[in-house]
């Protein structure tokens, strides 16, 4: 282990990106510290771990002798932490400088895309793992199992979520990557798609000498990215997905109820699998991993009976619980893109149910680019209820709002109604329901709380 990570300092530490890292350096033995803004479930873990955990950002939670302070893009250059290693002399290292550092000497799988990363990568951690490959890996979400982001292994296979919003998955060197589509988002950062183009150009070529990048035949981003990656070097190229000219071709997807069965055509022969999470997408994704296991020289059939063990990520598509004849799931959708193809799942496997979405749009910038879209998308459910915006690391931005995308989804025929009260808005979404319906928390901010609170109004 780099001596720069044998005592580092975490800020933001309760973070889905940083606490994956910190949590496999306390499992190396490393002495970890950091702070977040509010306890959590996360930060219990740590602790759990031996690694030490302060609420609040202070210049005192900064140990003299910590050997170097890991901070995220969305660390402000004021934070009195950073402030303090810049006065002690004490190096700052960038996230992903950091779990760039975890990957030394291993085989990384960097999986990257405008969506699904999380879902992708966890598929892949948890079908290694259930081979006995004891696979290391860094998600952005929590499994259903075995229960965590994060996990030092035994294996020489590293998994790793590659975060394209800051242009950071320029620091990996995986042995293979995915690239799940490319679209334009994280318009603080990118002006064009031309930009989000390079940026994923520069990604592929990271990929080490002989290695390989699956990429999506479907979506039309990743399509064109193909076309300018095809003769980086000695980048090998598999292409997965319906499309008739796709290295692995996938023959049929059939719903059932909340599973779906996969069937694709590789080397001329069939392969069926199950993907035991509803929707096209999902199915979509467990492909993407089928193909990455098969480029670490994994067989295929192996690689799809363990598939089935993947259940889920906590926020996607997470079933919360039911109450008066109505179930509460949450989704971490939060582009137009992401919510679409959600409630498209929802839609196969919800029946003659209705649906009911309370959303919460996530930042002003992509409210401000995407909010039209977004309002198109909430038209795919029956009722919606949509809050105002979550900030997180954002501004406000003059004249943007959550009417952005009422209006849009009033237009496209949607019934919609504004709830600008937080904590009104469970018992508003709760009296909306009847017995069959199937209620989303869609966001990717703090709306995910709320399940629990319309299950409590409904269970009045």
């Amino acid at each position: 282990m780099p001596t720069a990570m044998d005592r580092p300092h975490f800020i933001g530490i309760g973070g889905a990106g940083m606490s994956g890292i910190a949590k496999i350096l306390a499992q190396r033995g490393a002495k970890v510290a950091g702070s977040d803004a509010r306890d959590s479930a996360t930060a219990e873990a740590l602790r759990a771990l031996g690694a030490t955990v302060h609420i609040g950002h202070d210049a005192a939670h900064l140990a003299p002798d910590a050997t170097c302070v890991v901070v995220s893009s969305a660390i402000r250059a004021d934070n009195p932490e950073l402030a303090r290693a810049t006065e002690l002399g004490i190096p700052v290292v960038h996230r992903s400088d950091a779990l760039a550092s975890l990957m030394d000497g291993l085989r990384p799988i960097a999986v990257a895309g405008t969506h699904g990363k999380t879902t992708t990568t966890s598929m892949l951690a948890v079908t290694l793992a259930t081979l006995g490959l004891d696979p290391s890996y860094a998600i952005g979400g929590d499994l259903d199992a075995p229960g965590t982001n994060a996990l030092h292994g035994g294996g020489d296979i590293f998994v790793a979520e590659a975060d394209e919003s800051d242009r950071s998955f320029h620091k990996y060197t995986p042995e293979v990557a995915i690239v799940l589509n490319v679209e334009l988002d994280h318009h603080a950062n990118y002006a064009s798609m031309d930009e989000i183009y390079e940026s994923f150009e520069i990604f592929a070529g990271k990929v080490v000498p002989g290695g390989t990048l699956v990429i999506s035949a479907d979506q039309p981003g990743a399509v064109e990215l193909t076309k300018r990656v095809r003769d980086l070097g000695e980048l090998k190229v598999v292409t997965y997905g319906e499309s008739e000219d796709a290295d692995l071709r996938i023959h049929k997807i059939t719903a059932r109820g909340l599973t779906s069965e996969v069937t694709v055509l590789l080397d001329g022969k069939l392969l069926t699998f199950t993907v035991s999470v509803p929707g096209r997408h999902y199915a979509s994704n467990a492909v993407a991993a089928l193909a990455a296991g098969i480029a670490l020289g994994i067989p295929s059939r192996n690689l799809a009976g363990a598939l089935k063990s993947y259940t889920g990520v906590k926020r996607r598509l997470q079933l919360k619980g039911e109450a008066a004849g109505v179930q509460v799931i949450d989704s971490y959708a939060h582009h137009p893109t992401e919510m679409t193809a959600d409630l498209e799942a929802m839609r196969s496997a919800a029946g003659e149910s209705r649906i009911l979405v309370l959303f919460q749009p996530h930042l002003f910038s992509r409210t401000q680019e995407l909010g039209k879209e977004m309002g198109e998308a909430l038209a795919l459910a029956d009722s919606s209820v949509v809050l105002d915006i979550y900030p997180a690391r954002e501004d406000p931005i003059p004249g943007i709002t959550s009417a952005l995308i009422i209006d849009a989804a009033r237009a496209a025929g949607a019934d919609v109604r504004a709830v600008a009260d937080k904590d009104a808005a469970p018992a508003v979404i709760a009296g909306m329901a009847r017995p069959g319906d199937l209620v989303l928390t869609m966001g990717a901010g703090d709306v995910t709380d709320l399940g629990p609170l319309i299950l409590a109004e409904l269970s009045k």
